[in-house]
């Protein structure tokens, strides 16, 4: 058990990164905003690993997120001096190369900071043996509690490779507590207020639905979270800073690519069902009631593959028999190939409108995609032959891309493994070795029953209006799937939301998922339902199977979908 924080039934955690690419002086922002005790950042995501991946493969010492190390540079006095503990997953593929590079910098900088870091999660080189195929990169998803050692030894930084994003506030929690491997209840409130607040500025109003009610969106606040001894939590941000923290800002993180009603880790799987909010002030918001269960027994893995090359080309078509237009361009396009690629799409954008007063609101785009293992296929002998139409196609052919070579694509796949299988190790920072047990008590995964419904509203007028006139949304990628959760603001729009909007219902919204696997899942504390689309994202975001490939404004269009709603609803 480490002391984190003066207080030894709360420990304040913030956050300061949700993605490699975040803002670079949130670091210091937030350390010069109030008080914390510990402050995380989440660097990885299912693309970043094959980034970090193509880094590894042309210098093996790279690997890990480099724009960290220039932050530690620059913020690594101001933490020491504040008491503040760093934590994040920032090693990537490489958290040992990271944490020398961190021991450099200290170094340098003439300070005394203890470095330590987890290892264990990198399967890349037993992947056959596993059955995990030859991937460029195999990562299993660890939990919290090799931070917790870390923290417990009294590393002011640790670093990691793939944890579960939530893992970086769970472990200092499980550190300053104690808690144990089977306090599935409190290990489960940090759970749900570390996913609240790992993806940043998204708690606090970014990507926010109903965003035009927030008052300063200009530069929103990073988000912090109060957790207290029995799990429960408080999410909120410094003073000062813009966006809000809210019931609907926190609700909207909390929908962010989950699944089910169970929401699975390493430690322990939540119930999402259970949670409760509450406002508990301005920019204060609760979380209680969390209720957990024993892990699964298998570990999640990230597989990252390089799939091929891909290359693209756009049309412009303007004005008159735009669909006559476009098919004279994939007609000619595909017989003067030299040889067609293994894959080849074309989708054809109708932003065009009749009449239209400007040249770009009287063009549609038409986009072809090509893939194929072999990059010949898709280079100058596909982007040339596409530019070659320029004056031998429909009147008025122009492009928005260049010719140019393409360029490798990767695919992400999940794999699972039983957890006993993968190390997890946590380094300290004296350089001792402690191995992290697994998990001795397991749960098989299994679907929660579908809760009872509410009562329907009565019939009544209803008026034409758009489903985002009442309902909020927020929606993600997790691999090739992608979620989509919904929820209103109080109960008669509950009442009507559950009962309406059903897979077939969403189906005939997005005519896009039409053919594609669609489940819902009920979250009636939270008001809200959560469908998950199935392949709709192809092989993952890398692979781009889609102009939106990790499924952001997917929920934005179903907000903006027209249907049939209560008039007393829209009131």
């Amino acid at each position: 058990m480490s002391t984190l924080a003066a207080d030894p039934d709360l420990i304040r955690i913030g956050n300061c990164s949700g993605f490699y690419g975040d803002r670079f002086g949130a670091m210091r922002e937030m350390l010069e905003g109030g008080r914390l005790d510990v402050l995380t950042g989440d660097y990885l995501a299912e693309l970043t690993m094959l980034i970090l991946g193509r880094d590894r493969m042309k210098d093996p010492s790279l690997g890990y997120a480099k724009t960290f190390v220039r932050q530690i540079e620059d913020c690594l006095g101001l933490a020491l001096e504040r008491k503040v503990r760093i934590v994040a997953n920032a090693g990537g593929l490489n958290p040992a190369g990271l944490a020398e590079q961190l021991r450099k910098v200290a170094a340098d900088l003439g300070l005394d900071a203890k470095i330590a870091y987890v290892a264990g999660d990198d399967l890349t080189a037993r992947a056959s043996e596993l059955g995990l195929g030859t991937p460029l990169a195999a990562n299993a998803y660890l939990g919290a509690f090799g931070i917790a050692a870390c923290l417990d030894a009294g590393a002011d930084i640790v670093v990691t490779g793939r944890i579960t994003d939530a893992s970086v506030v769970v472990g200092p929690a499980a550190a300053h507590f104690g808690w144990g491997a089977t306090d599935y209840d409190q290990l489960a409130g940090a759970v749900v207020a570390g996913h609240v607040i790992e993806c940043g500025t998204q708690a606090t109003g970014g990507n926010f639905a109903f965003f035009t009610e927030i008052a300063d969106l200009g530069r929103p606040g990073f988000p912090i979270a109060e957790i207290r001894r029995d799990g429960s939590s408080v999410i909120t941000k410094h003073d000062g800073t813009g966006g809000a923290v809210t019931v609907d800002t926190v609700a909207a993180q909390l929908m962010y690519e989950i699944q089910g009603a169970r929401y699975a880790g390493p430690d322990v799987t939540v119930r999402l069902d259970s949670i409760r909010l509450g406002q508990d002030g301005p920019d204060r918001v609760s979380i209680g009631g969390v209720i957990g269960e024993a892990p699964p027994p298998r570990l999640k893995v990230s597989l990252n593959t390089l799939g091929g090359f891909r290359n693209e080309m756009e049309f412009v078509l303007t004005g008159l028999d735009i669909e006559a237009k476009a098919e004279l361009a994939q007609r000619q396009l595909e017989s003067w190939l030299p040889v067609r690629p293994a894959e080849l799409t074309w989708t054809l954008a109708r932003l065009d409108r009749p009449d239209a007063e400007t040249e770009e609101q009287a063009s549609a785009l038409l986009r072809c995609v090509v893939r194929d293992p072999d990059p010949n296929r898709v280079g100058r002998a596909f982007s040339n032959v596409a530019v070659e139409l320029a004056l031998a196609s429909y009147p008025g052919c122009t492009f928005t891309t260049l010719p140019g070579n393409g360029s490798p694509y990767g695919v992400f796949t999940p794999g699972y493994v039983d957890a006993a299988e993968v190390p997890h190790i946590a380094v300290l920072p004296n350089g001792d070795r402690i191995d992290i047990a697994p998990a001795a008590q397991t749960r098989e995964l299994t679907e929660v029953p579908a809760p009872p419904l509410p009562e329907p509203l009565p019939p009544s007028e209803t008026r034409r209006a758009p489903l985002g006139a009442v309902a909020l949304a927020r929606s993600g990628d997790k691999g090739g799937n992608a979620n989509i959760g919904v929820w209103v603001r109080d109960d008669d729009q509950w009442r009507w939301l559950v009962h309406t909007l059903t897979v077939a219902r969403l189906k005939e919204l997005l005519p896009e998922t039409a053919s594609l696997t669609v489940t819902r899942h009920i979250l009636p504390n939270l008001r809200a339902v959560n469908f998950i689309v199935e392949d709709i994202l192809g092989q993952g975001v890398a692979y781009q199977a889609r102009f939106d490939p990790q499924a952001k404004g997917l929920g934005e269009w179903l907000r903006s979908r027209h249907l049939d709603i209560p008039v007393e609803l829209l009131k």
